[in-house]
């Protein structure tokens, strides 16, 4: 792929359009991409301002999809809406991947709707990217599917094993399932029939693993349904920022040792802070749909946007869409 043409949709975030231009800014001083912002172009262009602005264009849309907004009413007003617009040019192959900080539920609506999925996946994934100890972990589903079959979590584990491979550069992912013990006789009947399916999945299927398992690297990708997933993903960035505020507080309100001590330390307490940082790993791809779209954060400002551009750069320069597409419809579609 030569230039990777990456939309964004400017109106959607809790920051928008404000951080959202101010990343994609960033992007594309950084990256080698075409950048696309989706919104109401007039407030979006008197945001465009130095060096890096003339390599933006903008398409307009007039309206936005509010955070609070039912998928169905999004879904009628979609031709309209900085999200609708945005996931239209990558329909229409105008460009390779669309990036939102917007409204989650409405975007996987009127994504599913618009590309479709894969052939041979029944259902689209949210995998989000975990910053474990020893590298990073994937875990699907992160909210799309509440309610999920057996044969649908064997397909997460497929296309989340293409994902850490093709993205990540793990060369051979190891799968894993989120059960209440790592005992193949431990779990409920989704887990049982599930992991009896990604036994027989092109992938390296290890069996179940435990919560505790999910920052120890047991495993390169975790498989679970969306409910699990999603509250599984908002304990772990709800303690990991907590677990921040409170090594930040204690030392600075040490004696005045402490706090010489955490001066020296600085440096070290920055890196370790941007590790489990989520604006790190940018944006948390839907897979299993005929384009590359990645959800941020609805607070993300504008250093989580440059990042999920780079997320969505490097999901369209590996054709993840193609290689979940050649482990899928030739191995699993039939018996799934």
């Amino acid at each position: 792929m030569n230039r990777p043409r990456i939309v964004v949709d400017a109106m959607g975030g809790d920051h928008a359009p404000g951080e959202i231009v101010a990343g994609a800014l960033l992007a594309a001083s950084e990256y080698d991409a075409e950048i696309i912002l989706t919104g109401d172009e007039p407030r979006v262009r008197a945001l465009l301002h130095g060096p890096a602005a003339d390599r933006i264009t903008v398409h307009h849309a007039p309206d936005t999809v509010p955070m609070e907004q039912p998928a169905s009413q999004a879904l009628r007003s979609a031709d309209r809406t900085s999200l609708g617009v945005a996931v239209s040019l990558v329909k229409q192959g105008a460009a390779d991947a669309v990036v939102s900080a917007g409204n989650s539920g409405a975007f996987l609506a009127i994504a599913l709707i618009r590309l479709r999925t894969i052939e041979g996946v029944a259902r689209p994934a949210i995998a989000t990217v975990w910053p474990a100890l020893h590298g990073p972990t994937v875990l699907l589903d992160s909210g799309a599917n509440v309610d999920c079959r057996p044969e649908w979590l064997a397909q997460f584990g497929v296309m989340g094993a293409a994902y850490a491979k093709e993205v990540l550069g793990i060369a051979q992912p190891r799968v894993g399932i989120l059960s209440l013990g790592e005992e193949r006789t431990k779990g409920n009947a989704q887990v049982f029939e599930a992991a009896k399916l990604l036994d027989e999945a092109p992938i390296a299927f290890i069996g179940n693993v435990e919560g505790k398992d999910l920052f120890h690297n047991v495993a390169d990708v975790v498989v679970c349904d969306g409910f699990v997933g999603n509250v599984v993903l908002k304990a772990g960035e709800g303690l990991v920022a907590d677990l921040m505020k409170v090594i930040r507080e204690t030392l600075l309100t040490g004696s005045l040792l402490t706090r010489l001590g955490t001066m020296m330390l600085a440096p070290t307490l920055r890196k370790l802070r941007k590790r489990f940082d989520y604006e790190t790993y940018g944006a948390a791809p839907l897979l299993g749909l005929r384009g590359n779209c990645l959800v941020t954060h609805g607070r993300a400002n504008r250093n989580a946007i440059k990042h999920a551009i780079h997320a969505a750069i490097e999901e369209a320069r590996h054709d993840v869409v193609g290689k979940i597409g050649e482990l899928v419809t030739p191995h699993l579609a039939a018996r799934l």
